[in-house]
């Protein structure tokens, strides 16, 4: 969206994450633009509020809707929305009828982000469908030929767990996550390079595979998230990136809703 320029927003969709909070909006079913900015834990209403109200600019904004994975910050969200939006954010949780049934045994125990990809991805991909995560934690998410959210897997996020082992080992330090030059280092950086991406890449597919087994008709295989890019040019399992998947779902929900009300 261009400085100066005016448009009705029909929708802002915000996901909270644990690293990031990724902030969209929607003019109609099209995602304009999205934004990805640091999550802090200190913020008030009017930080908050003067943020989005910065990204949006002199949009204007009919609705909002939000998923979060941090607490503390939900309220703050919904209140920074209704002091600068004038809005009572939609808050996503498994209780609301998102269209598609739930399996795990506490639905509460699944976070909202995944309830988000779980239904996006079987809006546009169908069913089996695996959702690779690539946040704070790797997460797989699955979803059924029948639209059932069956579970799924929880794993260390890549960043977090090579943010442990700069930590605890003295000799080593912290590099960029990118592609090495060779999968044998020649040194500790590129050593550190490869290690960190190939055992996360084959980490990955080794679950992805071990899914698969489990589901019957071809599975898609989905990645999203901020590393998921990097992951997928190397992966032999995932088939597409979806960066913006949570964000789409929380368009569909809302849609979804909508209809429910009318």
């Amino acid at each position: 969206m261009r400085g100066g320029d005016c448009y009705l927003i029909m929708l802002l969709a915000i996901d909270i994450g644990n690293t990031n909070v990724v902030i969209g909006l929607f003019k109609g079913n099209k995602l304009l633009n999205y934004y990805r900015v640091a999550t802090l834990n200190y913020q008030t209403k009017d930080e908050v509020g003067i943020l989005l109200r910065h990204l949006v600019g002199k949009a204007q904004i009919e609705d909002v809707i939000l998923c979060s994975v941090v607490p503390p910050l939900t309220p703050i969200y919904q209140k920074g929305c209704e002091k600068y939006f004038r809005k009572t954010p939609l808050v996503v949780t498994s209780d609301l009828p998102l269209g598609i049934k739930i399996l795990y045994e506490d639905p509460r125990q699944v976070g909202a982000d995944r309830l988000a990809n779980a239904v996006a991805a079987y809006k546009f991909f169908g069913g089996p469908t695996i959702v690779v995560d690539l946040g704070t934690a790797t997460t797989f998410d699955v979803v059924s030929e029948k639209g059932e959210y069956l579970g799924g897997a929880i794993a260390p996020g890549i960043e977090i767990s090579s943010s442990y082992l700069f930590q605890k080992a003295a000799q080593l330090f912290k590099v960029r996550f990118e592609k090495p030059k060779d999968i044998i280092g020649k040194n500790t950086e590129e050593s550190l390079k490869s290690g960190i991406l190939y055992s996360a890449v084959g980490g990955i597919d080794e679950v992805v595979k071990r899914i698969c087994k489990k589901l019957k008709g071809k599975v898609k295989v989905i990645a999203t998230g901020g590393l998921a890019e990097l992951i997928f040019s190397e992966s032999e399992t995932i088939q597409k990136t979806v960066p913006t998947l949570t964000l789409e779902g929380l368009k569909i929900i809302y849609d979804n809703l909508k209809k429910i009300k009318k």
